[in-house]
């Protein structure tokens, strides 16, 4: 008889018996690595990471002939702070279990599907602020607003936006108006800065879409003999990614060159350990990770929830 939590002789009998010609289900292909492209990866000796921001200096003002310079000032603004949160998932084989088994091939496995089971819940984490973007329900950052908000604060007043509104479908407009947007963005004291598109993340459903709109010569899906500006000007020079985890099918994002922008720390990478209960003999492995993902400044970050 099965004991939760425990895989015993019960756990499936029939591979204590021989003649059983494939073992299947426990492991499939499985996708490369894709939160490296929705984070910068920093490794953590701390319990958390903060981010701070200080605001920085205006225009120049005249000077007057004799007279005194103008001065400015700075200021403190959001704190992000990058709070490691630890994730673990184990298993356990009774003796019994280890012993009687005819098949090595299983046993070998469940290191893999241990490994296969972390590296979906790492994706699944990173793409979690992502998904929730537009709403603010999981994450939202420093300042109060959700990931991509059209009314994100400027420490010394005003408001700035980093999303299309309203959402808008991935098309040949709607790219050309994020990536304008991007260029278009201020510092906290309204100084136009050099913020510039990097790269186009995407659903699995619109990634023959973006495939088009990025690769095509001419203008495309039309009859047109114009150029593709959006290739002609390497518009996303580090190109495009889809991602698998991403819930919503037709909302994209867009990375700009911003620093301090969407962060990956590493606390602790993943730790798999094996050992034995003298008691019982049970055999325990298992995998121990420690990570957080955020933002600090939302100008490295433009999204459209797409319809």
């Amino acid at each position: 008889m099965a004991i939760a939590g425990i895989i015993t002789t019960g756990s499936h009998p029939k591979l204590l018996w021989p003649g059983v010609h494939a073992v299947w289900g426990q492991r499939y292909n499985e996708h490369m690595k894709e939160y490296i492209h929705l984070y910068e990866e920093e490794d953590s000796e701390m319990a958390y990471e903060q981010d701070v921001q200080v605001t920085p200096f205006g225009l120049a003002t005249v000077k007057q002939e004799g007279g005194p310079m103008s001065y400015d000032y700075e200021t403190q603004g959001p704190i992000s702070t990058y709070t490691h949160i630890a994730y673990g998932l184990g298993y356990i084989v009774t003796f019994e279990e280890l012993n009687d088994n005819l098949y090595e091939k299983v046993s070998m496995n469940r290191a893999k599907g241990n490994a296969f089971s972390i590296n979906q819940t790492v994706e699944n984490v990173a793409a979690a602020p992502y998904n929730d973007a537009f709403v603010g329900a999981i994450y939202t950052n420093a300042n109060g607003q959700s990931l991509c908000s059209t009314a994100n604060p400027n420490t010394t007043g005003g408001t700035f936006s980093n999303v299309l509104n309203p959402g808008v479908d991935l098309m040949e407009a709607s790219l050309e108006d994020i990536t304008i947007q991007a260029m278009q963005l201020q510092n906290d004291r309204g100084l136009y800065v050099s913020i510039i598109p990097q790269s186009l993340h995407i659903p699995v459903p619109e990634v023959y879409n973006a495939a088009r709109l990025l690769k095509s010569i001419l203008d495309p899906g039309t009859a047109n003999n114009d150029i593709n500006a959006i290739k002609a000007l390497n518009a996303f020079p580090k190109g495009a990614f889809v991602n698998h985890y991403f819930t919503a099918p037709h909302a994209w994002f867009v990375r700009t060159n911003c620093e301090n922008g969407m962060t990956m720390f590493w606390r602790n990478r993943p730790i798999f350990d094996q050992d034995n209960d003298y008691s019982t003999k049970n055999a325990l492995a298992g995998t121990y990770l420690r990570f957080s993902v955020g933002n600090t400044d939302p100008r490295c970050i433009l999204g459209s929830n797409g319809q």
